[in-house]
């Protein structure tokens, strides 16, 4: 057998899905962002702010683990 890409089309269909989700996730990081923004000085005297905050801040670093898993081919599932 010769040496063809076929290993390449299932990580191209991957990359192609992980960058409709990066184009997603990228809306939504950037409305969380406001949220997070908003929240952020009531951390030092509210301390739920802070689970709040942290759950919020990985919300706003989904578009890089979606640019992370579309280089990297990654399945979804």
């Amino acid at each position: 057998m010769g040496k063809g890409g076929a290993n390449l089309c299932p990580g191209l269909l991957w990359s192609i899905l992980w960058f409709i989700a990066l184009l997603l996730a990228w809306w939504f990081a950037f409305i969380m962002g406001w949220f997070y923004v908003f929240f952020i000085p009531f951390t030092v005297c509210i301390s739920p702010c802070k689970d709040i905050c942290e759950a919020l801040l990985k919300l706003v670093q989904l578009p890089l683990t979606c640019a992370e898993n579309m280089i990297a081919m990654k399945a979804m599932c």
